[in-house]
């Protein structure tokens, strides 16, 4: 459980985006989604190992998960809930705001969301795109989010970065639309030498050493004073998972690198931190009003 050093540092969000070794983007163009059901699924063993890292830890966190996964695996989605953690969406299948269009993003949403709440048995009220796409190019998608009813998206990197990001989005929470309650929380950032460094987790905390990831929620949480929100993958803390021979150099680099230092590295920033669930953060933040306003 936390030590007495972290009363009155801000509540940092813990989530997890459930999406199984073949499910993502750096995989997208090798893997064909047509195949996914014939491979080695690997997602429950691995959400048992964070269930078991966060009860340790005494942590409650959000799992943002596909619709295609929580079909498949509904006692697990039941078990999440029942330890006490926030279910979520992370779409159908993985595939990106930007190539879905407005009515293509909206059955997704539907789709995924009832896979969900059927398998868990509980109400979805939070979301995070894929690869984190909602950027400059879909304007319409929190109209779409807020139409369905979410409270909250955790779908914006507020970085230029090869793979995803919107740069000009504020760093912190946000309303996106006015006379809405909807609510979106980027991923963290660092700021170092007036640039914005990605620093929310993922490839990020698992590649770099782990001093940067301690002084970047140091410096939100400190200097700040605003709450990080931070992500991983099951996947990540699986180092014998299959590997996809054909795959680009530069994803295979991306996605392999330090898989068996990541359970540790997870152990050791969920006990120098405070951590809960994306829900209960969007609450405080939607607490700040009018400081909310894009």
């Amino acid at each position: 459980m936390h030590s007495p050093m972290h009363s009155g540092e801000p509540i940092n969000g813990l989530s997890v985006d459930v999406e199984d070794w073949f499910q993502v983007g750096a995989f997208e163009q090798v893997i064909d989604r047509d195949s996914w059901s014939t491979l080695a699924d690997r997602i429950e063993r691995n959400c048992d190992a964070i269930l078991r890292l966060f009860a340790d830890a005494g942590v409650k966190g959000t799992f943002f998960t596909l619709g295609w996964v929580a079909e498949r695996h509904p006692a697990l989605m039941r078990r999440i809930v029942a330890e006490g953690h926030e279910i979520a969406s992370h779409g159908w299948d993985h595939e990106r705001v930007f190539r879905l269009g407005a009515k293509g993003f909206a059955d997704d949403l539907a789709r995924a969301r009832a896979a969900i709440e059927d398998a868990a048995g509980a109400a979805v009220t939070g979301y995070r795109a894929p690869s984190f796409s909602i950027d400059a190019r879909t304007p319409w998608a929190f109209e779409v989010l807020a139409e369905q009813g979410y409270a909250y998206s955790s779908s914006v990197a507020p970085i230029a970065h090869d793979h995803y990001g919107w740069r000009e989005a504020p760093r912190f929470a946000f309303r996106p639309l006015p006379g809405s309650d909807l609510i979106e929380i980027p991923v963290t950032t660092a700021m170092f030498a007036g640039r914005r460094f990605g620093a929310g987790g993922g490839g990020f905390f698992r590649v770099l050493p782990y001093g940067f990831s301690r002084w970047a929620i140091r410096q939100v949480n400190q200097r700040d004073r605003r709450p990080a929100v931070f992500y991983f993958h099951p996947w990540e803390i699986d180092p014998e998972q299959p590997r996809v021979a054909d795959a680009p150099m530069r994803s295979r680099l991306r996605h392999y690198t330090n898989l068996g230092v990541m359970a540790g590295k997870l152990r050791q920033l969920i006990g120098e931190f405070r951590w809960g669930r994306m829900d209960e953060l969007a609450v405080r933040e939607a607490a700040r009003g009018a400081a909310l306003a894009a």
